[in-house]
């Protein structure tokens, strides 16, 4: 998919043509021309790295503006050679030849297309993010050793040890010239971060190359320049067919098409967050870089991907179609036809010291942090050695393997403990995660430790339980209840003793938990006895959870809150108001009412204890949709004398009803129905009722006890607040109220 600007129909009307030329003029064209002065002492410095000819980085930038711009399923994504293709295209130029590398990045090409067409894009995504960071990072430093070399008048080296072991040597031999001018990049780069923000709109890296090719020029210097045979037209030239051996061929291939992918889906999902509404066609964008690969490579140019660095200057400059991107590689090629003889005067160490920074960049403080945060160090690190010490290849797939690993120790990792349960004649042992046959050792060392004639109670928290640890735990239990001691199992997780020997184990899933929970709840057919099969499970399942924090409440019968609710069996107040035991003091009745003063004996009695012996802080009257009092009330139906005489005490709440009550409207705008905006008057009047009790009255001027009304409606299982002049619906967190629409 592309921009919300590009899927707009096309209007060739003059006033439509015109609309287009001045969105054209006032946002694409000054954004292209941004992402212009980035790309261009990048794609130098990039061709330079790699060891390819200067002009190939040219010509890369130059397709992957144009090709890629026009066939790739972002509109305001930038294409073009990047750092993390530099290790990998050194590799194969120093081992096939440039010309041969061509071929290579062209059958790269061909295999972006084809993961394109597979409609496997999503799937590069999969790649442990931890191994991409290393692998940068490592990509980085490669960089990084190879250019110091060159700042201080060298030439790079082929491995990364090699520069390791040479540097001394360069220190001892340093041009003063190319480290000047190399650090004044470096300086200028570091600098332009703090400069205002008006003067970052020209870009840094062109700042730092041109000032110090400048400086270069005008002082006394004798540096190396960079190496432009001819002009761009006369780079261009058709690749070779490598020789050697074609496993090692298709390899680089298929490696440069996985960085190249890789790279591009991540910066497409760092553009779509930053422009929301692009939507990037994943697919449709492998397949336009793959096609400018193949481009580049016939022309003679350095291998392709999506930059980020470019992609966001392009977001943040304002662009909005495919012409910012497209129009940005038209001026590249202009620059580069016209003003060859500018890129000559460009010394090699400026562009050294710009990588140097772009690979110290490349080593992230955030993605050592986070690897460290979520235990994945390691794997970080193996994956940074790896890429710098050995290829890029083997260090991606080290970093995988390691990776995959460290999942699979996470996911088949148990936990057994073994240990006294705080009374004499008890034990607890507790096994909690992924149970398998990889565990018995652990599990019988653990078992092994419970004295003899000491009942066990067994918390098994497990998600996947296989036939061996089924068969040992059951084992077990069995020989420890044949010796007269008794062995409780409580069982939490998704996988359960019972289930186990019905089939092939399989992995439990929060929604079976959840399923477990609420099960009981559920009204199903042909269910004998379901408050016994309740109490089976609660014992089972909760009641050891329950039994402490129970316990800690024996001598302290206290409440927070008073609650008032309706006895219609689909309200649970523990469940909707997210409490436990000792929280709620709870009165339940029909309609959920409050009679008067010497009315009714019930409710006087029990708000009474609630104020003078529990001391509650709050008192809370709550009804609910769909309320079989209020619709006998509402409706006028028979309901018999005992009902008849109890919904008396609700006649002031459908007078003021039918008076057109506030919380009524409110509830009408609102979407409710008739009976549910009686339901919320009727709360509301409650309220007014309890506001209006003496004893209410004391508690609210002595202690500050608040009285407040609550609605619960089924239909979404949510709370809504009633107050005097309406309703209100609490946000997700609970603390803020935002009113019912008008």
């Amino acid at each position: 998919m592309s921009t919300d600007t590009d899927r707009a129909p096309r209007t060739f009307t003059r006033a439509g043509l015109a609309e287009r030329a001045a969105a054209l003029c006032r946002a694409d064209i000054p954004a292209s021309i941004v992402v212009f002065l980035v790309a261009l002492p990048l794609s130098l410095g990039v061709a330079v790295a790699s060891g390819a000819p200067v002009a190939a980085g040219l010509i890369a930038a130059v397709v992957g503006g144009i090709v890629a711009g026009l066939l790739g399923g972002s509109a305001i994504q930038v294409s073009g050679p990047t750092a993390s293709l530099t290790v990998v295209i050194a590799e194969s130029v120093h081992q096939f030849g440039w010309a041969a590398t061509c071929f290579i990045t062209v059958g790269a090409g061909v295999w972006q297309i084809l993961f394109g067409l597979s409609r496997i894009a999503r799937a590069a995504l999969a790649i442990a993010p931890v191994v991409v960071h290393g692998m940068l990072a490592g990509i980085g430093i490669i960089i990084a050793l190879q250019q110091v070399h060159v700042l201080l008048g060298g030439s790079s080296l082929s491995s990364s040890f090699a520069a390791l072991v040479g540097l001394p040597h360069q220190l001892m031999s340093v041009r003063g010239a190319d480290l000047f001018v190399g650090l004044v990049v470096i300086a200028i780069l570091i600098a332009w971060k703090f400069v205002p923000r008006s003067v970052r709109v020209v870009p840094g890296p062109l700042v730092a190359v041109v000032v110090a090719t400048v400086l270069s020029l005008v002082l006394p210097l004798h540096v190396e320049r960079i190496v432009l045979d001819g002009s761009l037209l006369d780079a261009v030239g058709l690749p070779s067919v490598p020789a050697g051996s074609w496993t090692v061929i298709v390899m680089t291939m298929v490696t440069i098409a996985l960085i190249a992918s890789v790279e591009t889906l991540l910066s497409a999902v760092a553009v779509d967050k930053a422009r929301p509404g692009t939507g990037t066609d994943f697919d449709r964008e492998l397949i336009g870089q793959g096609s400018a690969n193949v481009v580049s490579g016939l022309l003679g140019g350095l291998p392709i991907a999506a930059v980020i660095v470019r992609s966001l200057t392009n977001v943040q400059a304002g662009a909005r179609t495919r012409a910012a991107t497209v129009l940005h590689g038209v001026w590249v090629l202009l620059f580069a036809v016209a003003l060859a003889g500018l890129v000559r005067q460009i010394p090699a160490a400026a562009l050294a010291g710009l990588l140097i920074l772009i690979g110290v960049q490349l080593i992230k403080l955030a993605h050592i942090r986070l690897a460290m945060r979520t235990g994945d160090l390691f794997v970080y690190v193996a994956t940074v050695l790896s890429v710098v010490f050995l290829n890029l290849l083997q260090g991606m797939l080290i970093g995988l393997l390691i990776a995959f690993a460290l999942l699979l120790w996470r996911v088949v990792r148990v936990t057994i403990a073994a240990t006294p349960s705080g009374r004499p004649d008890r034990w607890l042992v507790t096994i909690d995660g992924t149970c398998t046959f990889l565990a018995l050792p652990r599990l019988t060392a653990e078992l092994a430790k419970v004295p003899a004639e000491v009942a066990v109670t067994v918390e098994m928290s497990v998600d996947f339980l296989d036939h061996a640890s089924y068969e040992l735990i059951t084992d077990w239990a069995m020989r420890r209840e044949s010796e007269g001691t008794a062995v409780e199992f409580v069982e939490i997780g998704a996988a359960r003793l019972a289930t186990a020997p019905a089939g092939p184990p399989e992995r439990g899933h929060s929604r079976q938990i959840i399923d477990q929970v609420i099960g009981p709840w559920r009204r199903t057919e042909h269910r004998d006895n379901p408050i016994a099969r309740g109490i089976a499970a609660y014992h089972r399942g909760h009641a050891h959870l329950m039994r402490p924090h129970l316990h800690g409440l024996r001598e302290r019968p206290g409440a927070d809150t008073f609650f008032l609710t309706c006895a219609d069996a689909r309200i649970v107040p523990n469940v909707i108001t997210d409490s436990g035991p000792g929280d709620l003091f709870t009165v339940r009745n029909v309609g959920n009412l409050i009679p008067a003063v010497g009315e009714d004996v019930s409710v006087e009695a029990a708000l009474g204890y609630a104020l003078d012996t529990l001391h509650v802080r709050s008192i809370v009257v709550c009804g609910h949709s769909e309320c079989g009092a209020m619709g006998a009330l509402y409706h006028q139906v028979g309901t018999g004398i005992g009902l008849e005489n109890w919904l008396a005490h609700a006649h002031p709440s459908m007078a003021r009803y039918r008076d057109g009550h506030p919380v009524a409207l409110a509830a009408a705008r609102a979407g409710f129905g008739a009976v549910d905006q009686l339901g919320m008057v009727n709360v509301a009047t409650q309220v007014q009722t309890l506001r209006a009790n003496p004893a209410v009255q004391e508690a609210i001027t002595e202690r500050g006890v608040t009285v407040s009304g609550l609605f619960f409606d089924l239909a979404t299982a949510r709370l809504i607040a009633v107050t005097e002049d309406g309703i209100a619906e609490f946000d997700d967190e609970g603390n803020s109220v935002v009113k019912a629409p008008a």
